[in-house]
């Protein structure tokens, strides 16, 4: 039997979500070996968004089953109002399976996503909203200017083609130190050189407003109405497909385009300006642990410890 009134019945109104919801992706199962510096490259991305946005925005956080630590941290923030919404899986999920929570989850008109390892610059999100606002059937928009698979861009490249208003530049068009530094990042400056040489930039004017063709799923942002189109991500691995999100948006017709300047880097596992523990030596050291037969057979034992443990 019900005892008295529930008092949220004289409640006037409630608060409202801010337009633009910031979603970060979290997954440290451990705090050691590769993941020993995440918990403070996850620190660093949550107080580069606080920073470097001036716009109204909510944070959400959805953490992929972390490990006990990372999880008590992301719920002190929460507690303190850094994190507005946080969503805590214990088991991981895979890309694809928090995809199909933050996107149909999110409150915001407009969903800013980002992995845990990316560094903000101010003016991200205002220049990143301008190219959402200014250029027509925007699908995804990259707040900084990296070469990605052309076969996902070709709607990009054709509508530009067909429209008398935009124009369109190929080349080296891309400053050739801001790509090294992504694919430092990345770990493959070793086939940088190569990389650079064999492939180029498609830079587009429209209404005033330049961009890069391009985005990745690593971080954009997109209006939520769009996004839920793709729902639900069927994926049967963890990280490998997630590049069917870039696919299936140029599939469906929609632009895909990148911020001229560089105002989000990726850290990866490593904070600005430090070196990894994992990091091999160099020497001899480095030329057997690189040598094929060894290093697929290393990485093959430390995927299968991986699975044993954390799948």
């Amino acid at each position: 039997m019900r005892v008295g009134q529930n008092p949220a019945k004289y409640l006037k109104k409630v608060a409202l979500p801010a337009p633009v919801t910031v979603a970060v992706l979290n997954y440290i199962p451990f705090i050691g070996g590769f993941y020993q510096q995440v918990p403070d490259v996850l620190r660093t991305c949550i107080n580069s968004i606080r920073e470097a946005t001036k716009q109204p925005f909510d944070l959400m956080i959805f953490d992929n089953g972390s490990c006990p630590e990372v999880r008590q941290m992301l719920m002190e923030d929460f507690d303190q109002g850094i994190i507005q919404y946080l969503i805590l899986s214990d088991k991981n999920l895979g890309k694809g399976g928090a995809w199909n929570i933050i996107f149909g989850g999110a409150p915001g008109e407009i969903i800013a996503y980002t992995d845990n390892d990316v560094l903000y610059s101010k003016g991200w999100l205002r220049r990143s909203l301008e190219l959402l606002d200014t250029y027509p059937n925007v699908g995804m928009v990259t707040a900084r200017p990296i070469r990605t698979d052309p076969s996902w861009n070709t709607h990009t490249v054709e509508w530009a083609e067909a429209n008398p208003d935009v124009t369109m530049e190929h080349g080296q068009l891309v400053p050739r130190e801001i790509l090294l530094e992504f694919d430092r990042s990345l770990g493959k400056e070793a086939g940088f050189e190569d990389f650079y040489n064999s492939t180029s930039d498609t830079r587009l004017a429209f209404r005033g407003i330049q961009a890069y063709v391009g985005a990745s799923h690593w971080q954009f942002i997109a209006r939520k109405d769009i996004l839920t189109q793709f729902l639900p991500f069927q994926m049967d691995r963890p990280m490998q497909q997630v590049s069917r999100l870039d696919l299936r948006m140029n599939d469906a017709g929609f632009l895909r385009l990148m911020v001229p300047d560089p105002l989000v880097a990726n850290m990866s596992n490593t904070l600005p300006g430090t070196t990894s523990p994992t990091i091999y030596k160099s020497g001899r050291h480095n030329a057997l642990l690189e040598f094929p037969p060894v290093k697929k057979l290393l990485m093959g034992l430390y995927n299968r410890i991986f699975h044993w443990y954390f799948q």
